[in-house]
């Protein structure tokens, strides 16, 4: 299998580089790729009514013939949540664990891609032959249980794949992460490592689960008689187990809200990766039936997300829960970049009903800190190294970080997605591009809506729009009705009457010019009316709507 060192494995980031999500990788060695997870990215707030960012695998599609199968390293949204859009354009197997496949089957399901998918469940330790490919499910610990590492056993080395992991020695759920396998695959030699780089930026260690637990349980105690209601990500399920084991201690009931939170419990319980003691668990109807001091919540919406579970609370727009004065809300999450001014609008709202807002030290991260990566560089001893999973400045920290480690600089590759990179005992090189712009999914609609769409919405969400609707008689091109103009989100009309009447003349004017010196292509018009009436409303104004001539003939 090992025979051709000196050729090399291509690594293909198609997602997932210089960003947080949108998560996809291939590897390629001569007739065989192999694909490791295939995530989604949220919009940011340039991308006007975009829901979702999925990762372009065109050139996936050009190689069909030889893409052997998708693994995913465990169940995070930003991991496995574009796998419904890829397989309806290229059908692979996928490998994964079993809660990791019991999400993705939620996925399919919604999507009706149930029955032509082939699928296996790995456990950790376990390896799968794909091509010229073998792939080692290596124990990790994360903020979702069954997360996995993966030894890629490829002809030219060994390259291991962390996935999101941080080092957890006493794990609520399950054992600890195999740092003696990482050290046996040091020993043999390690190609490249690919290590995740989201808290690369901090020193020291990420704290264990079970300091959380500990802060729960003291918020618990402290707050006897009032009703508790705990906001945290959907998929840590290890974190919802913490606050049910809190709930039966203090003889509470629990309510599970919010579509995503109710899904993966589940899932969760169906495949025993989470344990609830019988009566716990009540239906949100029978809440009434319960006193304050008997309840707590676990809802979505720690990020402040608006149509979540706890923003709908917060603006009193849920259907069967009341915020209440003397509620406790506890914030179990950190604030994801970027999220911060919508988590404390939420906190705000809530405080103005008279909840009180608990949010110290009931959350700690699901990623490695700058020690325990350097153990696992340590442990390794890889000959390239290849940050993934962060923004360029957690990347170039994470580079940083491998260089003080002992690895060469010009081994150390900070790729951007769509980079292909070549890899080989002798040397390691940048050798081309492909495409990985991400399709934006707007609605039911998959990548048609590209930048010249945003860059309209950009603007009318700037400037706002005016419409021209002018009337010419047919063969004479005379004017017969109009021009009439219809403003949305530039002025409002009836305040601005001097400046739509004035506008109305510079357009008539415009139209007369064009008339008087014969012109009958409506394109020409269009244009001289346009760009006489920006110029007179930039005058004026100091804007620049958009404005969209229309031309009836009768």
């Amino acid at each position: 299998m090992f025979k051709n060192e000196n050729k090399p494995v291509k690594v293909i980031p198609l997602g997932g580089m210089e960003q947080i999500g949108m998560n996809i990788t291939a590897f390629e060695y001569e007739d065989s790729i192999i694909v490791v997870d295939c995530g989604l990215a949220f919009p940011n707030e340039e991308m006007l009514g975009i829901d979702l960012v999925i990762p372009d695998i065109s050139y996936l599609k050009e190689n069909a013939d030889k893409v052997k199968g998708l693994i995913i390293t465990h169940g995070h949204e930003d991991h496995i949540g574009a796998i419904p859009y890829a397989l309806k354009e290229l059908n692979m197997p996928i490998y994964a664990t079993k809660l990791t496949m019991g999400l993705i089957d939620n996925k399919l399901k919604e999507h009706g891609l149930t029955r032509s998918i082939k699928k296996k469940v790995v456990k950790h330790g376990q390896s799968i032959n794909l091509g010229c490919f073998r792939i080692e499910f290596i124990k990790t610990n994360h903020s979702i249980a069954d997360a996995a590492a993966l030894a890629i056993y490829t002809p030219a080395g060994i390259i291991i794949h962390t996935g999101d992991f941080k080092i957890d020695h006493t794990p609520l759920f399950g054992e600890a992460i195999d740092l003696a396998r990482f050290a046996e695959l040091g020993k043999k030699g390690v190609l490249a490592l690919m290590s995740d780089s989201t808290n690369a930026m901090r020193e020291g260690y990420t704290p264990s689960e079970r300091t959380v637990a500990k802060t729960l349980d003291h918020v618990f105690n402290e707050y006897r008689k009032e009703r508790l209601i705990v906001a945290t990500f959907a998929s840590n399920v290890d974190r919802v187990q913490q606050i049910i084991n809190s709930a039966y201690k203090y003889g509470r009931k629990v309510v599970v809200e919010g579509r995503s939170m109710v899904n993966v419990i589940k899932t969760a319980v169906e495949l025993g990766c989470i344990s609830i003691p019988d009566n716990t668990l009540i239906e949100i109807e029978q809440m009434r039936n319960y006193s304050d001091d008997q309840l707590i919540l676990i809802t979505t919406g720690s990020q402040g997300e608006t149509m979540a579970a706890l923003s709908r609370m917060a603006n009193s727009s849920h259907k069967k829960v009341i915020i209440k004065p003397n509620d406790v809300v506890i914030f179990s999450s950190s604030p994801i970049p970027g999220n911060e001014k919508a988590v404390s609008k939420i906190m705000n709202e809530l405080t103005r009903k008279g909840a009180k807002i608990v949010f110290q030290d009931t959350h700690v991260s699901g990623h490695a800190c700058r020690e325990e990566l350097r153990l696992i560089y340590a442990l390794t001893k890889p000959q390239y190294a290849i940050p993934v999973h962060g923004e360029y400045r957690h990347l170039t920290s994470n580079a940083e970080l491998a260089h003080e480690m002992g690895i060469e600089k010009d081994n150390i590759f900070v790729l951007r997605s769509g980079d292909v990179l070549e890899l080989s005992k002798k040397k390691g090189e940048i050798t081309g591009r492909v495409p990985a712009q991400g399709i934006l999914v707007d609605g039911l609609g998959v990548g048609d809506v590209g930048n010249i769409v945003l860059r309209d919405r950009q603007q009318l969400s700037k400037n706002g729009l005016l419409i021209i609707v002018i009337t010419l008689e047919r063969y004479s091109n005379q004017l017969l009705a109009g021009p009439d103009i219809v403003s949305r989100g530039f002025v409002y009309v009836r305040e601005s009457e001097g400046l739509m009447d004035e506008a109305k003349k510079v357009v008539a004017e415009a139209l007369d010019e064009c008339l008087s010196k014969n012109i009958s292509d409506w394109s020409r018009i269009k244009a001289v009316v346009k760009d006489a009436l920006s110029d007179f409303l930039w005058k004026k104004t100091r804007r620049n709507p958009m404005i969209l001539p229309i031309i009836m003939e009768v």
